[in-house]
């Protein structure tokens, strides 16, 4: 670019978010990234066996993506981006065939619940009645805006009457919220695991209100079509329609400093930019802080600081991904149908006694019994089967398996046979003959393709030992600036933290705008005046 107004590393769909929102505001925007694709884990490739059938390996349910404002202010739809979100979004089948679904009509949800326990289908109509203006009046201005100081936060919110209820719901544990307001089993298992394993570990407090949330959002799981990977090259389509540029297969080798600030990157490849106004980092906060930053005498809190930052323990995935003839059909779909129409499928799950158990098998690095969830991406896009059907189930599995990552090299291809073991006890139409190919993705494959994500962990860090809000990924540099002048955050280390939500891009554009002295193009909250606002 003959002039660079700034320089972000890494390509994720953070890093293109924020690109995007600065290139339409007529910035020169470089972005630098170490693959040969932009997208991070909006990964998705072509079947090298299986000509045109597309398999999405890390990112594939993406929670209400359409209702963003990113999505909307940067008009992806007119750049390829579309979006479709099944009617049964989330059925769990238990090993007697009974389900507990999820629908985007929230009564036909109410009606499964009833069916294992009519006073959890009550529950559930209350939360999601209580928590529906907490939602819509806290959490979602919340997020889409740069963290508050946290005895601020609690100050405002503990002068309405919304913001206790969050506030005394947050004090809990999802487990012990869960435990408390519902009664049977697979219905506890099943919130906690859709509406928590996922993203949170289940023992950590504060984070109670996850649930509720969740349960009280009107977005539910979606899909793009063409694969995760459209939405990464709609971006881009917008980011070079504006000026902006993303090279891929360039990796950064250090951050280059002058005189206590920021100004440009040296890669490995020789080449030296230098002169950018500002650099933002969407990378870990090891990769940014102690691997880019030499050390200095200035540098040597920020290095410290960094190398304490933790990563998830029971986040790590690992996933088979087959070849069809035809899709998987359900032993339980002789009594419900409606569920070979399911778009996630969640099986080996019965009971809450089950993840105990899980935890301990993460915490001794072995290899826990299965509780996997998938989808068949075919079934609601065909341009992604070739003519085929495409399949895929996950699991969470430690990384360090017996100690050392490296032991999935030699173990992935049985752990994949022991997970279609699984997946016949519920469809058994998944035998050789309808398996046209199959392979899988190890959690070392992944941070071997996406080594943002430390230890395995696609969130890119734990939300626990106060890493969140203000203090994500620590205090200094918890409004996307950090300490160094003219370096920025905004990776899923930031507020409001890692899966596909593009927040953590949006907050950090708005941030860099202001440092420019520049007006928005685009509306923002006065988070502070909204909750002021709020009925007391």
């Amino acid at each position: 670019m003959e002039r660079c107004d700034g320089i972000i590393l890494g390509a994720g769909h953070n890093a293109l978010v924020l690109q995007a929102y600065l290139c339409r505001m007529g910035l020169k925007v470089l972005a630098l990234e170490r693959a040969s694709q932009p997208g991070g884990g909006l990964n998705t490739i072509e079947n090298p066996r299986v000509p045109g059938c597309l398999h999405n390996l890390h990112s594939f349910f993406h929670r209400a993506v359409t209702q963003m404002r990113w999505y909307r202010d940067l008009e992806l739809e007119s750049y390829g981006a579309r979006y479709v979100e099944p009617d049964l979004n989330v059925a769990l089948v238990t090993s007697e065939g009974r389900t507990l679904e999820w629908w985007r009509d929230f009564e036909l949800t109410v009606e499964s619940f009833a069916a294992f326990s009519r006073r959890d289908a009550d529950r559930l109509r209350d939360w999601r009645d209580r928590f529906r203006p907490i939602v819509d009046q806290i959490l979602i201005p919340e997020a889409h805006c740069p963290p508050m100081d946290p005895e601020r936060r609690r100050q405002l919110l503990e002068r309405s009457s919304l913001g206790r209820l969050l506030l005394e719901t947050s004090s809990l544990s999802p487990l012990e919220f869960v435990r408390r307001e519902f009664e049977h089993e697979t219905v506890q298992a099943g919130l906690l695991f859709f509406n928590g394993l996922r993203e949170v570990d289940l023992r950590l407090k504060g984070f109670g209100h996850s649930i509720p949330a969740l349960l009280a959002s009107s977005g539910k799981a979606q899909m793009c079509l063409g694969g995760s990977a459209r939405l990464a090259e709609a971006l881009v389509r917008v980011i070079e329609a504006h000026g902006g540029q993303v090279r891929c297969g360039v990796s950064p080798r250090r951050i280059v400093t002058k005189r206590g600030r920021a100004v440009g990157v040296e890669c490995s490849n020789g080449e030296t930019f230098e002169g950018a106004g500002f650099i933002v980092s969407s990378l870990n906060p090891q990769q940014t802080f102690v691997e880019l930053l030499a050390p200095s005498p200035d540098t040597r809190a920020l290095r410290e600081r960094a190398a304490r930052y933790e990563y998830n323990l029971i986040a790590p995935l690992m996933g088979l991904h087959l070849v069809l003839r035809e899709a998987p059909h359900w032993l339980a779909s002789r009594q419900r149908p409606e569920l070979n129409q399911a778009f996630m499928t969640i099986l080996g799950l019965d009971r809450l006694s089950q993840f105990p158990d899980l935890v301990e098998s993460h915490e001794k690095g072995q290899l826990p019994d299965p509780i996997a969830w998938g989808a068949v991406p075919s079934r609601f896009d065909p341009s992604q089967g070739g003519g085929y059907h495409t399949a895929f189930l996950w699991e969470k599995v430690p990384y360090h398996l017996r100690g050392d990552a490296d032991h999935w090299d030699e173990i992935g291809a049985e752990r994949g046979n022991r997970l279609l073991a699984l997946w016949r006890r519920f469809a058994p139409n998944l035998d050789e003959g309808n398996i046209v190919d199959q392979f899988v993705v190890t959690p070392r494959d992944t941070v071997r393709a996406l080594p943002n994500m430390r230890d395995g962990d696609l969130l890119v860090g734990s939300f626990a030992h106060g890493q969140v809000g203000r203090h994500r990924p620590f205090y200094e540099a918890g409004r996307y600036r950090t300490p160094l002048e003219g370096l920025y955050l905004c990776g899923g280390a930031t507020h409001p933290g890692g899966n596909i939500t593009g927040l953590p891009g949006y907050n950090a554009a708005l941030v860099i705008a202001n440092d420019l002295h520049r007006n928005p193009w685009w509306e923002s909250d006065d988070l502070e005046a909204r909750w002021a606002s709020l009925p007391a």
